[in-house]
């Protein structure tokens, strides 16, 4: 049991890391050089992005604490399948957070203190070279193709609430969409993630503590 309450934290700080992503991101016009530099030179830049890298990790942690929880239910191998879809997505989106997080603030510095550089086209290199970009994108999917597989072994598996994996599968679902959307709606999509996330870990911690005495009578048997 103590894994599933260490997957149900991993999950809870896991909320917490993806309301911060958006909250603390500096939001300004970065289709424009002063825009661009106010954000990707912003002391918050890197641990906005930073937050976000903590989640990915942790949320695949707290998939394989799931599976532990609902095993024998039928929905094992749904289960196991979204931890391994989710595993290999956050190693695929990682990289790219990276590249945003530590290289775009460095060039950032860099054309604060060199304005010939063009902050602009440095930043596009950066984004949208082909292979940084196509990973990036199965990375995501792969995520919300992995949520909404625990979504489907919560329904079908009946030990946790039904609903409870919904609002995480939604939002990791959404994430790849809500880029091309304004700073209140990316702020706004963190909190629906969170929520979720924290729903989901209350869920699994709720089943752990309720599986324990159980567990105890059986040992004394």
């Amino acid at each position: 049991m103590n894994r599933i309450r260490a997957g149900a934290v991993a999950l809870a700080a896991a909320a917490v890391m993806f309301v911060l992503y958006p909250a603390l991101r500096p939001w300004h016009d970065e289709s424009t050089a002063t825009g661009a530099l106010a954000s990707l030179s912003a002391s918050t830049w890197v641990p906005s992005h930073t937050f976000a890298m903590i989640g990915f990790i942790l949320v695949p942690l707290g998939l394989l604490a799931l599976a532990q929880a609902i095993a024998g239910t039928g929905s094992d191998r749904t289960t196991m399948t979204a931890f391994v879809t989710s595993t290999i997505g956050a190693g695929l989106v990682l990289p790219y957070y990276g590249a945003e997080a530590f290289g775009l603030h460095a060039i950032a510095r860099q054309a604060a203190a060199n304005p010939q550089l063009d902050l602009l086209a440095l930043a596009d290199q950066v984004r949208y070279d082909p292979i940084a970009v196509s990973t990036f994108g199965i990375g995501l999917l792969m995520l919300g193709a992995g949520a909404a597989l625990a979504a489907v072994a919560i329904w079908r598996g009946n030990l946790l609430p039904r609903l409870s994996g919904v609002p995480f599968a939604l939002g990791f679902l959404l994430f790849l969409p809500q880029f091309f959307t304004p700073a209140v709606v990316r702020i706004s999509h963190g909190v629906l993630l969170g929520a979720g996330l924290l729903w989901l870990a209350t869920a699994l911690w709720r089943t752990a503590v309720s599986a324990g005495p159980a567990q105890r009578t059986d040992l004394g048997h």
